[in-house]
């Protein structure tokens, strides 16, 4: 998982002008969080492990927005962040449901064992 986030700011090295580099961060995250695959989530450490990387990921876009601050373009770098924002909180909606519908066993029952 951290290899996937380590590879971000190698990609935005390349970038041209500060919304540029801002935005290629964006997509890196965008990338990490499209890896991220609910219904295969069976287990509490599964969730854990989903819920983990995402608040990682929302961190990340608010130091990303918070390093940005008045810089040229605002804009679109605004426009990517919420849109993974959102994208997010989407995410631990569908794993709340998915917690509270009884489809994540708890680690006792995932291995078998009766509680």
């Amino acid at each position: 998982m951290f290899s996937a986030f380590s590879s971000i700011d190698y990609r935005s090295i390349r970038a041209n002008t500060p919304a540029e580099t801002a935005v290629k961060r964006l997509n890196g995250i965008g990338e990490v969080l499209s890896d991220i695959d609910i219904s295969a989530i069976h287990t509490q450490d599964d969730m854990t492990r989903a819920l983990w990387t995402l608040d990682t990921a929302d961190k990340c876009i608010r130091m990303i927005l918070a390093e940005f601050r008045g810089a040229p373009a605002r804009e679109q770098v605004v426009r990517k962040a919420k849109s993974l924002v959102d994208a997010i909180e989407l995410a631990r909606d569908e794993i709340s449901t998915y917690r509270d519908d009884g489809r994540v066993m708890s680690r006792a029952c995932a291995f078998g064992v009766s509680v």
